[in-house]
């Protein structure tokens, strides 16, 4: 049996803001990145990224990313969806300076994956609030693209 969906249940790509460094704290490098919109497209699911989102990120002391992200969701119907996404992001140093660049790297050549829970009062998606999804990441141009995945 399938560890996740066979298809994405939806592609979100979503422009971003430039990073807000907050410095070096006990826990990390703390940043911020702003979520300024979106599209979400996919056979379960179809809307749009509403602005005002965000991802709290620390760089670990080993170079590893931990993303924290929330946003919002409306649905092509008009509901909205809260989204919770925690993950990482690590891969060689070269490859993470270029990404720290916002150039294109394959993402085959990085690790970007994030654990995704849902929240909505919406009844059309009120399945969401009822599963567990996983998110496979690439960034480029200023811009975040994920596939997201339900956990069977």
């Amino acid at each position: 049996m399938p560890l996740v969906s066979e298809k994405p249940i939806f592609v979100l790509t979503s422009p971003l803001g430039g990073i807000q460094i907050l410095g070096n704290t006990p826990y990390g490098e703390r940043r911020i990145i702003n979520i300024l919109g979106g599209t979400v497209e996919g056979p379960k699911l179809n809307g749009k990224v509403l602005p005002g989102g965000a991802d709290w990120q620390i760089v670990r002391a080993d170079g590893v990313v931990h993303l924290h992200a929330r946003y919002t969701i409306e649905t092509n119907t008009g509901g909205q969806i809260l989204v919770d996404a925690e993950g990482y992001r690590h891969g060689p140093p070269d490859v993470m300076a270029a990404l720290a660049r916002d150039e294109t790297v394959d993402p085959s050549r990085y690790y970007f994956r994030t654990a995704m829970r849902f929240e909505t009062a919406d009844p059309a998606s009120s399945w969401l609030n009822r599963i567990l999804a996983i998110g496979y990441g690439a960034r480029a141009n200023q811009q975040v693209r994920i596939e997201v995945f339900e956990v069977l």
